[in-house]
């Protein structure tokens, strides 16, 4: 034994048996608990130890247990620890960081159709990797309902034979609930139960099964079988398929009522990558912090070491800027646009203005554009001012509302649930209108009675129309048209005004968003238990619903990246995402660039990152950008990361002084471009990004480039032209960006785009370029 390695175990012996080591000792009167996930030099584990379970139990009072450990896309454990215990835990040498958790929240079927994804297409994307089938797709939400006809196994082959994972059963989830197609399902709720107490089971399942609707909804998107006829209460009628219909899919269930937890969801994390899935779908996000403070770019960047493809949702924070979420460079981040259907309810104000809405109510209508009902602001003085304005649960008063319709304005509570505040109180009908922060942009609810939305010019020609005619003498009057499913809307898509935007806080020269996909008004299964509006009072049961959210549009881009996996095997992550980017569109099928749903003016790249997903075109992108681990290591070292944090992210030991040579953080093999220039009082400033690319098209080719600058700057490329001779091979190429200097306040922002192409006449390769000058305060 060498000398180093018997001076560990003499440590560890002491540890053991020395009351001035244990936690226990000396703790302050700091008696508040938190949990915290922490990163151990793994390796150190002394022979003493049976496993490392117990190595990390060593390391804590006799009193603390521990939550999770963790062994595959991190090495280390979570326990909840007081202030004190936590600072002694940090002296250890082998204790490396202690990461504080962060509760996440969810990013609360035309779509394949929309995408050019049909069932009888025999050349496109589907046919080629036979629908996915030898994929597993993680989804990492709030479980499943298996028996959903989205998730039979008929026709489909025996379990993929590198499969590792089980199928956690309980008294509400036997083992029959998992088949050919929902082939693993697993449960994380010790991190939610140490800090809220032992869950109750009246209101939620401990197991895999789904008591919310949103993981049911996520799976089927991602991967639903077939299922004809599908509909929620009338609306959408038609086929609902996932994206990739064959593919298997294994469940972790990490959100709860309260939310989802740090500690569970690295838990799903490290499980998904040692079962042996080739996707992870997250539909979850919270705060944007430093990597190395954040599990799910911790867990990702584990996942995709192993290969693992992760996509996750962007966020509902939009339309305002730097909202974006889940943005490390490693996860493909994703938002939300709108598909070419949608559910009509306008309302017809009794001095015959129609003002637009939607809605997918299914009850009894109100009688026809003719029959008109008497309609009262929430929020005007015979209400409870602010809160009735927001229909707030018991601010709205009987004798006002009583058989009228009544405009709430959004904000705090859920929509459908104003929608029962208004039922309760006797109103006959609602109105929900946006505030500014909101815009145009419009979500379709399953209302629990006649109800419709509109945008924030609708709320206020409304409610100028009510005042109107209360100045008048004259009794404001209204009705509320349900028109059912309209298609083939124009424009679309279009830019979700809840999907959140760019700039990148943490990382600006990594654009984010990195794509757009279906979002809004999406069709997919529904558990039993749970009525479409999510209101608990709604006893309507249905196998569909529509819901909207980035969360709808991430498992769209899982599903691709699954059919992309199954045509290219030998494609990584970065691969797979480039092939997404470098093909994405950016015009709307009237051909303009793609609008915001929330100003009606034209989007950004800020909006949609490289574009709208494009399968058929992803298939065979000609080149590709690719990015190895190491890449990652180097842009972390080039973000002044210091060697510690980079190992807790990584995994690694980071030697930065190559990195630091190697150029700046902008030089990660990024699809998309983004400089970012401080205006230190310069006339001119300029930086140059390098980029290598990978030839997956045919293999004699030329690639020429082809460059729209950002306006105001100059921009070139070297060489102008790229000559393959093999597939597989690989060419740099630098770009050159001059920028001048523009008028601006100080701590004020200037943002430009253009893009560059390589095209061979076959393939056109795109990377959005954007420039951001700021002045510094």
């Amino acid at each position: 034994m060498s000398s180093s390695s018997t001076f560990l175990l003499l440590f560890f012996i002491l540890l053991l048996t020395s009351s001035s080591f244990s936690l226990s000792a000396n703790v302050d009167n700091d008696y508040t608990l938190k949990t915290y996930i922490i990163k151990v030099h793994y390796d150190a584990k002394p022979s003493i130890f049976p496993t490392h379970k117990h190595w990390y139990e060593s390391s804590l009072s006799s009193s603390t247990s521990l939550i999770h450990t963790y062994d595959t896309v991190f090495h280390g454990f979570s326990a909840r620890l007081t202030s004190s215990e936590a600072q002694q835990l940090k002296t250890l040498p082998h204790i490396i960081a202690l990461i504080p958790e962060q509760v996440r929240h969810l990013h609360t079927t035309r779509s394949p159709q929309f995408l050019g994804l049909k069932t009888s297409d025999s050349a496109g994307l589907l046919k080629e990797s036979d629908f996915g089938s030898d994929l597993v797709i993680a989804v990492i939400d709030t479980g499943i309902w298996p028996e959903r006809q989205s998730f039979n196994d008929r026709d489909l082959g025996p379990v993929p034979a590198k499969w590792k994972g089980q199928c956690v059963t309980a008294k509400d989830f036997p083992s029959s609930s998992c088949n050919r197609k929902v082939i693993g399902a697993r449960f994380f709720c010790q991190g939610y139960e140490s800090t809220n107490g032992k869950m109750n089971e009246t209101s939620e399942f401990r197991s895999p099964r789904d008591s919310d609707g949103h993981g049911t909804h996520t799976a089927s998107i991602v991967a639903g079988r077939y299922v004809f006829p599908a509909s929620t209460l009338g609306y959408a009628r038609g086929l609902a398929s996932g994206m990739a219909p064959k593919a298997r899919l294994s469940v972790y269930k990490v959100c709860w009522n309260a939310g989802c937890y740090d500690s569970d969801i690295l838990a799903a994390f490290d499980s998904a990558v040692s079962d042996g899935v080739d996707v992870v779908s997250l539909s979850v996000g919270g705060v944007v912090v430093p990597y190395y403070l954040d599990a799910i770019a911790i867990g990702a960047f584990g996942a995709s070491d192993h290969g693992v493809f992760v996509s996750a949702s962007a966020g509902n924070g939009g339309p305002g800027g730097l909202t974006v979420t889940n943005v490390a460079p490693w996860v493909t981040s994703v938002g939300a646009g709108t598909i070419d259907r949608d559910f009509p309810a306008d309302v017809h104000l009794g001095n015959g203005k129609i003002v637009p809405g939607v809605s997918v109510y299914g009850g009894p209508g109100l009688g026809g554009p003719e029959k008109k009902y008497s309609l009262v602001y929430a929020g005007s003085e015979e209400g409870d001012g602010y809160s009735a304005s927001l229909c707030l649960e018991g601010s709205l008063d009987p004798k006002y509302v009583e058989g009228k319709l009544v405009l709430c304005d959004r904000g705090i509570n859920s929509r459908a649930a104003k929608g029962e505040v208004v039922k309760k109180a006797g109103g006959i009908g609602m109105i929900l209108a946006n505030g500014v922060f909101d815009g145009e942009g419009l979500v379709a609810d399953c209302h629990l009675l006649p109800a419709t939305a509109v945008g924030a010019s609708g709320g206020d020609e409304i409610r100028k129309y009510i005042s109107d005619a209360e100045k008048a003498k004259s009794p404001a009057i209204a009705t509320i048209v349900f028109k059912g499913t309209r298609v083939n809307v124009k424009p679309a898509p279009v830019v979700a005004s809840f999907s959140a935007r760019g700039p990148n806080p943490e990382s600006p020269e990594i654009l984010k968003p990195d794509v757009i996909a279906p979002g809004l008004n999406i069709l997919a299964a529904w558990p039993d238990k749970v009525g479409p509006s999510g209101v608990p009072s709604d006893m309507r049961r249905t196998q569909f619903n529509i819901l909207s959210g980035t969360s709808m549009a991430c498992p769209h881009v899982s599903g691709l990246a699954a059919l992309l996996k199954a045509a290219h095997p030998e494609w990584s992550p970065a691969a797979i995402r480039s092939a997404l980017m470098t093909t994405a569109y950016t015009v709307d099928n009237r051909g303009n660039t793609m609008l915001d749903e929330s100003t009606g003016n034209t989007s950004t790249v800020l909006d949609f990152g490289a574009g709208h997903v494009h399968p058929q075109k992803a298939m065979d992108p000609g080149l590709i950008y690719d990015i190895s681990s190491y890449d990652y290591v180097n842009f972390l070292c080039n973000s002044n990361y210091t060697v510690t944090n980079i190992k807790v992210i990584t995994r690694r030991s980071a030697d930065c002084k190559g990195a630091k040579r190697a150029g700046h953080v902008g030089n990660l093999n990024y699809p998309s471009l983004s400089a970012v220039f401080q205006q230190y009082g310069e006339h001119k400033m300029s930086t140059h990004f390098i980029r290598t690319v990978t030839n997956v098209g045919d293999p004699n080719s030329v690639y020429k480039v082809v460059i729209r600058p950002p306006s105001g700057t100059q921009v070139t490329v070297q060489p102008e032209k790229l000559v393959f001779r093999r597939v597989g091979q690989k060419l740099n190429f630098l770009v050159r960006v001059e920028a001048m200097a523009v008028k601006l306040s100080p701590g004020s922002s200037s943002v430009k785009s253009g893009h560059i192409m390589w095209t061979d006449g076959k393939h056109n390769v795109t990377s959005p370029l954007v420039v951001t000058m700021q002045q510094p305060l």
